[in-house]
């Protein structure tokens, strides 16, 4: 293990956060070295805790996002709580929070308010459409920013459009909160001065819609939904195998539909054949070229369809489960698999795959319990053993 510091070591970071938007963002702060100062609610913390119980009796959302921070369990409707809450930050390097619209700038959490009383500080507000505009005050979860940004109109099949399977509008809003908090970093190494970030769940997915935003806007027509195929190109599909699995393959050119035809199908006459010979003759005879390709596949096992893919050259992959994935030899072979402790023990999570180079390797910290650093969080602000004793017999801290 290498002797350097993580990029992030000495930076201290303060979130007012919950479910997954500002967690994941800090979560990546938290394994480049940071110290991640997680405020929860004393009744019960982030609501994230109770999703569900599937990580051994912990929530899995809550495992994901959660580790390497400590948990300081504060009652910010308290004035006391608020009061703590207030002199954490004027020590902070960064301060992080995602709660609903307008109820930061209430205690004095927003960007604006923080940035301004602390000029170095990195302040970051999450939300759901951003501070202005008709939808200010809408509420903002994932699957309802996934409809609005367009993504679930893109997503499915022909007959159904469906919701992307992880969280996708809270992921872009955490990795541009990141990033954003990075940049906001290296600017103060320069000026002095960090200030504020502001990141908006509908922007960042937007901004993700790539592809299918500029083919609308500048093609004139939306990209149909084609499951797991592809809308212009063909064939790039997932095609049943013999032993009950799946093969995904993509042909990106012509000449890889010949090497197609002639090595995998045993057609070479399809090499040539007007119907096919261009991806867009493919595309506008796709049921045939699937026809071709799926009865071939359907003779084979899955290790056999993606031994003689690779064979030929042409791009392909397994159609994997979770459970496959958790399982999958590339990232065995890559040792890519840490356990993290947690108040119900070790678990198993993945390294993050910012890798740095060398022998270092990203600090992956335990999961807290809710309220785990409270009292030493407190002590540390200079409170004593019986102040922190009346504030929890108070309810204001947990």
């Amino acid at each position: 293990m290498s002797t350097q510091p993580l990029p992030l070591e000495g930076i201290t970071v303060v979130a007012v956060e919950q479910a997954v938007a500002a967690p994941f963002a800090t979560r990546q702060l938290a394994d480049l070295g940071a110290r991640v100062l997680k405020v929860e609610r004393p009744d019960g913390g982030d609501f994230a805790r109770g999703y569900d119980t599937a990580a051994r009796g912990l929530a899995s959302h809550f495992v994901w996002c959660n580790r390497g921070k400590e948990s300081v369990a504060l009652d910010l409707k308290d004035p006391r709580g608020l009061d703590i809450a207030h002199r954490l930050i004027a020590d902070a390097d960064v301060f992080v929070q995602n709660l609903a619209q307008g109820a930061a700038a209430r205690l004095g959490l927003d960007a604006a308010s923080l940035c301004a009383a602390h000029p170095r500080l990195v302040a970051v507000d999450i939300s759901g459409y951003g501070a202005e505009g008709p939808y200010a005050h809408k509420r903002a979860y994932d699957m309802l920013v996934q409809c609005e940004a367009g993504l679930v109109s893109v997503t499915g099949t022909p007959e159904q459009p469906v919701k992307a399977g992880i969280p996708a509008a809270d992921i872009a809003a955490a990795m541009y909160a990141f990033s954003g908090v990075l940049a906001a970093l290296v600017r103060r190494g320069t000026t002095g001065r960090g200030g504020p970030v502001e990141i908006s769940m509908l922007e960042a997915l937007t901004e993700w819609l790539g592809h299918p935003l500029h083919h609308a806007m500048h093609g004139g027509t939306e990209p149909a939904r084609t499951g797991v195929a592809h809308a212009v190109i063909a064939p790039y599909d997932a095609y049943a195998t013999a032993d009950g699995g799946q093969v995904l393959l993509s042909v990106q050119n012509d000449r890889e539909w010949r090497r197609l035809a002639e090595l995998v199908l045993a057609r070479p006459e399809l090499a040539h054949d007007a119907a096919f010979a261009t991806n867009a003759a493919r595309v506008a005879h796709r049921a045939g070229t699937d026809e071709a390709v799926a009865k071939v596949l359907a003779g084979l096992t899955a290790a056999e369809a993606v031994g003689r893919l690779e064979s030929a050259g042409i791009a392909c992959a397994r159609l994997n489960t979770v459970d496959d994935v958790a399982a999958h030899p590339q990232l065995a072979a890559r040792d890519r698999w840490r356990e993290v402790e947690s108040p119900v023990g070790k678990l198993r999570a993945l390294l993050p795959p910012i890798n740095l180079g060398g022998s270092q390797e990203a600090r992956m910290g335990a999961v807290p319990a809710l309220g785990e650093h409270t009292g030493t969080t407190l002590r540390a602000l200079g409170m004593t053993d019986e102040q922190v004793a009346e504030l929890r017999r108070d309810g204001v801290i947990a």
